[in-house]
């Protein structure tokens, strides 16, 4: 595929290694300017672009970037995307650490759906709750016992067909998490989060999930 990705954070940039690695396409793009990614392109052979230009042209788009630049990042960003699109986010609401005080996140609304709402697109929510170094070097073939799952929600069945069978290629079981309006199943705080379950596993725990945030995950106690 032809995939771009916004952020070369620790996600993305993993993303990026992880995917050239596998014989796609890769356009990457970071706030900083496309000249500031030269390191990783030229370790991976991905190409670096402005984040306009990593969803034009694409069969698929991950979202990596803090969820407060998410606002900053949607005006205009898929004017020329292709309405198929696939988009992928994988951001996280981190509000003493990070991000500060998203008032509809606060009161409830899932992460990705808010995310969604900014960015005017349907979003599928994978790879949030596993470490970047396990990504990079856990993932195993299929059928290995004990493979780690990663959970992928969202409302669109075949973007999410897409980004689950992006997730197996990668070395991971995809888990169906339900609708993007179960995704707080698998934000920061809930059983899922930072834990490499199986498949199994990955399911009790979404099953565990409580939508009430714990102290420290929300902006005040």
């Amino acid at each position: 595929m032809k995939i771009g990705i916004i952020g070369a954070g620790q996600i993305g940039g993993t993303l990026t290694r992880r995917l050239t690695s596998l014989g796609h396409h890769v356009l990457v793009a970071n706030s900083r300017g496309p000249e500031t990614l030269r390191a990783l392109t030229e370790e991976t052979g991905a190409v670096a672009v402005w984040a306009v230009e990593a969803v034009r042209d694409v069969d698929l788009v991950v979202v990596t970037i803090p969820e407060k630049d998410i606002p900053d990042l949607a005006a205009g960003l898929f004017a020329d995307a292709a309405e198929g699109l696939v988009v992928i986010d994988t951001g996280n609401y981190y509000p003493r650490q990070r991000d500060g005080l998203i008032a509809p996140i606060e009161g409830g609304l899932p992460e990705s759906l808010w995310v969604e709402q900014q960015l005017g697109r349907p979003v599928v929510k994978a790879f949030n709750n596993i470490q970047a170094q396990h990504l990079m070097d856990l993932g195993q073939p299929a059928g290995t016992p004990g493979r780690i799952a990663l959970p992928v929600a969202g409302d669109d069945q075949a973007a999410k067909a897409t980004v689950m069978a992006l997730v197996d290629a990668l070395g991971f079981d995809p888990v169906d998490a339900g609708g993007l309006d179960a995704s707080w199943r698998q934000q920061p705080g809930t059983p899922v989060y930072g834990a490499d379950h199986d498949s199994a596993g990955v399911r009790r725990a979404l099953d565990e999930a409580d939508k009430l945030r714990k102290p420290e995950w929300r902006a005040f106690p």
